[in-house]
């Protein structure tokens, strides 16, 4: 198991001891001295209540000290001398200078704000060799293999922490105990970090451990989904050891290239992976093999991958629950991409008659080809009475965008839905657009918790805790929508 680092940042020694004061949720704390305009080194580490690593990383390394590396080294110096858990050092520096003692341990550092660096298992290996307590090595991934390369680089007995920075490194934060890191860093100190209490409450990092059970969400970009707190909410409400991870990838190979490095066990599929992954290596049903897409997948007891489309369950059912009528309507379906497949076969199944309308006509008269449905032009015009967005346009953290000119195909919309899958946020433009001609509006929010459920049956033979998903949505949602400090 891992431990969380509160990352500390401040511009005076008031500010950086108030934040520190302030941590509650965090196992540790990493002291940044640098930026820190009076620097008190002793002041920092009076009173603390949390171990404390502390860190006065040079400008040359993407720090904030600017002053001459004399005096940088000599306030690591003083951290030793006032018994500082950690010291943290980089290996670029010399890092010799830097005093041994009996009650703190040397962090040596890497950084690559770039990429992987050509020469990483070389450069661990040297660290390693030069008597570091903890090796930290922190590398920026283009692609989900890069995190693969970094475990494989640290892989050992020896004390080490291995995070990749950029979205592709999501997985190496939110579950270190995969890499075999002492520990993980979160705030808001710096880009791409996870908020300490999502560390903590959504991820449960510091319990999760190599053992540990894995599933994801695919997609890209994915950092707007709801799912990660969903599932992980449902799968802790059911005492379940098991960690559910955005994973961005939009790549088929890739993906299966990396779920079996992380032993994933499932995983749901969202955009622009619903078609990509239905390949040889997954095995389907006949919804799946009709659609032409997917969107969640399992491990067979095989070991290959079985796969199964629960958009259509997903779609259907906020409309059932508020007594919509499809049979003989006439629904617009705008987008043709992997969920509008989904949603055009539920409602050509349901006797609707359909019209798919997209930007590029070729793929909407394609799609309509294929599930018995009529394509228009774009935007949409003519006559409906349910109208269907499919495409992500309005989503966070656009969410002012619309997916077409309002006023031009919603006007006197009295009477007929409008049906929004974007979720995030709740409450889109168009929704509030559709609201203003006044038709009658559903939100995505309750497809993907529908869907969402189906998943977690499929996956854990359980029932789901359809009350604890939502909430732990909402509650998601409701923190995207709030003003960012960092």
């Amino acid at each position: 198991m891992a431990r969380i680092v509160e990352t500390i940042t401040a511009g005076s020694m008031a500010e950086l001891r108030a934040r520190r004061d302030q941590e509650t949720v965090a196992d540790m704390l990493e002291l940044r001295l640098d930026g820190v305009r009076d620097l008190d080194v002793a002041g920092a580490l009076a009173g603390r209540c949390l171990p404390a690593i502390v860190t006065c990383r040079a400008a040359w390394e993407g720090g904030r000290f600017d002053g001459s590396e004399e005096e940088r080294l000599r306030f690591l110096n003083q951290a030793v001398d006032l018994g500082a858990e950690f010291v943290d050092v980089e290996d670029r520096a010399n890092h010799a200078a830097v005093r041994r003692s009996a009650t703190t341990r040397l962090v040596l550092s890497r950084h690559d704000f770039e990429g992987m660096p050509a020469d990483l298992f070389d450069c661990v290996r040297q660290m390693r060799q030069a008597g570091a307590d903890v090796v930290k090595v922190a590398v920026t991934a283009r692609t989900l293999r890069d995190c693969v390369t970094l475990k494989q680089a640290v892989d050992g007995d020896e004390a080490h922490v291995a995070l990749a920075m950029g979205p592709a490194g999501w997985v190496t934060r939110l579950w270190p105990a995969w890499l075999g890191s002492e520990w993980t860093y979160g705030g808001t100190a710096a880009p791409g970090q996870v908020p300490t209490r999502e560390l903590a409450r959504r991820y449960r990092a510091a319990t999760t451990s190599s053992a540990t059970r894995a599933y994801a969400v695919l997609g890209k970009p994915i950092a707007h989904s709801a799912s990660p707190a969903m599932l992980n909410a449902a799968f802790a409400h059911a005492g379940l050891d098991v960690v559910y991870l955005p994973l961005e990838v939009g790549c088929a190979d890739e993906f299966f290239a990396v779920a079996d490095a992380l032993r994933l066990e499932g995983a749901s599929v969202t955009a622009p992976m619903k078609k990509v992954v239905l390949t040889d290596a997954v095995c389907v049903d006949d919804l799946v093999t009709r659609i032409g897409a997917l969107n969640t997948l399992k491990r067979s007891s095989s070991g290959g991958w079985e796969g199964r489309n629960f958009d259509v369950e997903g779609f259907l059912a906020p409309i059932a629950r508020r007594a919509v009528p499809v049979e003989g309507q006439r629904a617009c379906i705008v987008g043709a991409g992997g969920a509008a497949r989904a949603v055009a076969w539920a409602l050509v199944s349901a006797g609707a008659r359909v019209e798919i309308s997209a930007r590029r006509r070729e793929q909407a008269d394609a799609l309509a080809a294929d599930l018995g449905a009529a394509s228009s032009p774009w935007p949409p015009t003519g006559a409906w009475d349910l109208l269907i967005n499919t495409t992500p346009v309005g989503t966070w953290p656009d969410v002012e965008t619309l997916p077409f000119d309002a006023d031009r195909v919603l006007g006197g919309a009295d009477g007929r839905v409008v049906y929004d899958l974007v979720y995030n946020p709740e409450e889109t433009a168009l929704i509030r657009a559709a609201r203003r001609a006044g038709a009658t509006t559903i939100g995505g929010l309750d497809m993907l918790v529908s869907q969402a459920c189906r998943q977690f049956e499929w996956w854990t033979n359980l029932p789901a805790p359809r009350e604890v998903m939502e909430e732990a949505a909402r509650e998601f949602l409701s923190q995207r929508s709030e003003p960012q400090s960092h």
